[in-house]
Formats: structure tokens, C-alpha cells, sequence
């Protein structure tokens, strides 16, 4: 006979917060054992082998890399699965994907640029500790990452500042950058996100307070930037992505719950630098991504699981909402989060 669970609000907020992680996995233990599938139970077929890679790397520079096909496709809503083991007081910092066959690029949170190949990152399961980044880049003693994205994509390059300025980069421009050279947005801001635009479309700057506004980027120019987005002075940038008048933007808070914004119902400024509206009815946002329908959206947290499921599954709204349940989260929130494609599930022969 099992004891019952005693009053636990006496205890000081760390220790309980203890207590319920490791509640959790003994609740993931006791699936495990139940299903023998581990917690992807009732998940949807794995998908065929893939050479995308899931990317995970920690606020202090721990990364690893997963073939995507190692994620079962979970629920919306679900707990996920243990991911990267960065340790207590190392969160997980970036989530992305990207092909074993692309470069990262990086910049730092002192404006300096690298540039490293997806194939040298440890490949490990999706339960493994990684390995410190320093030993391919040469960070100075206590820079840490700012920026994180994969090579392929369009034509330009958007960098934005925590200050909400947005700098242009051609895609010809990049491979002339030196590894490790200083390159800004802005003199006194520092980077916190990019995006892939293709010359032709519209930005959407997103804050960590949701509040957001789209612009073309023809007017941006592309040598010094302009301010994107007039931030309060408590709030600070969060995301960009390239939209058209028919996309949809996957944005999620800390507390998990995730809408899908559709641009049909965001209206464009006619130039860049004012302020911002709301996108999101949220405390603190940690994505903004540009979601296509038949794609995944995944979410990591502080805790270090992740979940992998159908952006299909998320209403999509022209107007603001406080959005639905992407993933359950005791004691824990959400830290990153990204887009991919679904991948091509297995059918089994009749």
C-alpha cells in the first residue's frame, strides 16, 4: 500500500519544486514500464530515418545533436520526454533544427560572429549531456551565445538587437565574415535573434512581452539597419521571422500554452520603428516562428524535456488570444521552442 502524499506547502519553494520533479519521473518511469514504449505512448509513428538533426545547447555552451526521427510525435499538451542533461543551474538556452549537412551560425552576446559545421556537434541520444561548445569556438571567459540558426535559408540574413534594431545581411556577405570578428548590429545592443527573409517579405519583430509589429523588409537598409520595433524600457526584443499576408506565426509562452497568429489578421506598418501591438496575451513569450500547415512545433524547458507534436493542432486565430495547452509544465517552463517539418511517418505493409 502506498503512503498518501503528504502537505508539501510547508516546505521552502526549491525543495518542493524538487519533490514534484522527481514525482514526474517516477511518473515517466511507471509509463514506461506500463507501455514499454517509454513516454511515447499513444504517439504517432515514428517517421523514416532523416538526416535533420535536433539541436540542443544550455545557457553555459553544452550542445548536442539528434537525428529529428529519434522524437516520437507526441500529443499537444503532453510532458514530453528528458532531453539534454545540462545539470542543475544550466538550462537549455536554443532548440532548432537543422540538416547534418549545414553550418550554425552563431553570434555571441558580444557581437562576435562564428561559424560551425552541424557534422561536428556530438550526436547523441535524446537523453545525453553534450559537450561543451568551447571546444570548436574561442569564447572569451564568460561569453556565452546570443544567436543560433542554420544556414539554409533565403536570400538575407535578419539579425535583431535586444533593443529591437534589425540589422540585413545578403547571404553572399556571410562566408566573408572572420570566425571570431566583431561584427554589431547596433553600438550598445546585443543580438537575440535572426531569421532568413527572401528579399520580398515582410517582418514581424516580436517582444518578450507580445507585443509586435510587421514591416517590409525592403526597408531595411543593408548596411547599418534601422530600429524595427519602440520597446518599453522593461521589455526587450524576443523574435523575428519572415511572413507573407498568408502565413501563420507559432508563438508560445513560458507557461506552455501556444497560439498560431495568422498575418491576415495583423495588420502591416507602412514603415519600420513604431510601436508595437499586441500579438499574444502572454506573461513571457519564448518563440516566434513562422509555422507552415503539416509541420511540428517542438518546445524545450528549463527542466530540460522536450516535446515534439503537430502544429495542426493548434487553433489558428486572426486575433489576440492567450492561446491553448502545448505542453504540461509542474515546476518548470518553457525556454525554447521551434518549427520543422512533420517528416514522412511509417506506414506498416498490409
Amino acid at each position: 500500500m502506498s503512503p498518501a502524499r503528504p502537505d508539501l506547502n510547508d516546505l521552502t519553494p526549491d525543495v518542493r519544486a524538487y519533490i514534484e520533479f522527481l514525482e514526474e519521473r517516477l511518473a515517466d518511469a511507471e509509463t514506461e514500464a506500463e507501455s514499454g514504449r517509454g513516454s511515447a505512448a499513444n504517439n504517432e509513428p515514428d517517421e523514416a530515418p532523416t538526416t535533420a538533426q535536433v539541436i540542443t545547447i544550455s545557457r553555459g555552451g553544452l550542445a548536442k545533436r539528434t537525428p529529428r526521427h529519434l522524437y516520437s510525435r507526441q500529443r499537444r499538451g503532453g510532458m514530453g520526454v528528458f532531453d539534454l542533461d545540462s545539470g542543475e543551474g544550466d538550462p537549455p538556452a536554443f532548440l532548432l533544427v537543422a540538416d547534418v549537412s549545414e553550418r550554425l551560425l552563431i553570434w555571441s552576446d558580444r557581437n562576435r560572429y562564428f561559424s560551425l559545421a552541424v557534422a561536428d556537434l556530438p550526436e547523441g541520444a535524446v537523453r545525453d549531456k553534450g559537450e561543451s561548445v568551447g571546444k570548436w569556438l574561442p569564447l572569451q571567459p564568460d561569453e556565452q551565445l546570443a544567436v543560433v540558426i542554420g544556414d539554409g535559408g533565403g536570400a538575407h540574413l535578419q539579425l535583431l538587437s535586444d533593443r529591437g534594431w534589425v540589422r540585413k545581411f545578403s547571404r553572399t556577405q556571410l562566408p566573408h565574415l572572420k570566425a571570431g570578428s566583431l561584427v554589431e548590429i547596433r553600438a550598445g545592443h546585443t543580438p537575440v535573434a535572426a531569421c532568413w527573409s527572401s528579399g520580398g517579405d515582410d517582418l514581424f519583430v516580436v517582444s518578450r512581452a507580445g507585443q509586435a509589429i510587421r514591416f517590409s523588409e525592403r526597408q531595411v537598409p543593408i548596411s547599418g539597419g534601422c530600429l524595427g520595433i519602440r520597446l518599453d524600457p522593461s521589455d526587450e526584443c524576443l523574435a523575428i521571422a519572415a511572413v507573407q499576408e498568408e502565413s501563420g506565426v507559432f508563438l508560445a509562452g513560458d507557461d506552455g500554452k501556444g497560439t498560431v497568429r495568422l498575418m491576415s489578421g495583423f495588420r502591416t506598418n507602412k514603415s519600420p520603428g513604431a510601436g508595437g501591438k499586441v500579438a499574444m496575451k502572454a506573461e513571457r513569450l519564448l518563440c516566434a516562428h513562422t509555422v507552415a500547415a503539416g509541420q511540428d512545433a517542438l518546445i524545450i524547458s528549463a527542466l530540460g524535456k522536450i516535446i515534439r507534436f503537430s502544429a495542426d493542432d493548434i487553433p489558428a486565430k486572426e486575433g489576440v488570444v492567450q492561446g491553448v495547452n502545448c505542453m504540461s509544465l509542474r515546476a518548470d517552463s518553457g525556454v525554447a521552442a521551434t518549427v520543422t517539418d512533420a517528416g514522412t511517418p511509417l506506414v506498416e505493409e498490409a
